[in-house]
């Protein structure tokens, strides 16, 4: 089962930084979690080992802090044959529980990026249990997302899947640091609820994200939607 390609390679940046691949599941009204934050399962199982598949294919998977806390993710290949990626989480003040599972489960394939003032005593604790911790410049209560990336580059990340939350997702889109972006569309409607992407400071429908080599197919009852972001179309529309 390998439907789904490998990431694209890196575009020419300014600061050397992974390629990196959104994933997203939702419903049809945008939405990846229910009001009370319900998530699991919103998509299919065969939708799901495709997701298991996406993650093969990238040297490391990406979630912020707040996907750790309500999730409690294990970002590993269960579902199809491959190889486990790197697991990473952003977690600027290290509020990561120590029970959970990317500390619990092979916690050596797992780093976790903090502020370089984070408190020692957690650095500690965190690296006790045989993860990494990686420090990374603040940009206020969040970590420097460029900085993250170059750091995670020396790391020898190549290409980064990011799974989540709603705030990373939006961020990174909003800074123009993605290449690709994955949306697999279940036939739901749940109305409020989480939105898959927040604001991106968009005020004209010229400014919006258009995608190049793009496919849509079918899986199971979702729709699958897999596009490279036109970097060409995003910078003429920011120049004019």
């Amino acid at each position: 089962m390998r439907e789904i390609a490998a990431s694209p390679d890196r575009p020419t940046c300014l600061s050397p930084r992974p390629t990196i691949t959104i994933k997203i599941a939702q419903t049809l009204d945008g939405r990846i979690a229910t009001r009370t934050g319900q998530s699991q399962w919103i998509t299919c199982e065969p939708a799901r080992a495709l997701a298991h598949e996406l993650r093969a294919t990238h040297d490391a998977v990406l979630v912020g802090i707040g996907t750790v806390l309500h999730d409690d993710p294990r970002l590993t290949v269960r579902l199809v044959d491959g190889p486990d990626p790197l697991r990473v989480v952003a977690d600027t003040t290290l509020r990561i529980p120590l029970d959970r599972a990317l500390l619990t489960e092979h916690p050596e394939r797992t780093v976790v990026v903090a502020a370089e003032d984070a408190p020692p005593e957690r650095v500690e604790a965190i690296t006790r249990l045989g993860a990494r911790v990686v420090f990374g410049r603040r940009d206020g209560d969040r970590l420097d997302l460029a900085d993250m990336l170059a750091r995670l580059h020396e790391l020898g990340i190549r290409s980064l899947m990011v799974e989540g939350g709603s705030g990373i997702i939006t961020s990174l889109l909003r800074a123009g640091l993605v290449d690709r972006l994955v949306v697999c569309i279940a036939p739901k409607v749940l109305g409020a609820g989480l939105d898959a992407v927040g604001d991106l400071g968009i005020l004209d429908l010229g400014q919006a994200l258009t995608f190049s080599a793009t496919t849509i197919r079918q899986v199971g009852p979702d729709i699958l939607f897999d596009g490279r972001v036109d970097r060409a179309a995003r910078d003429d529309a920011a120049s004019g």
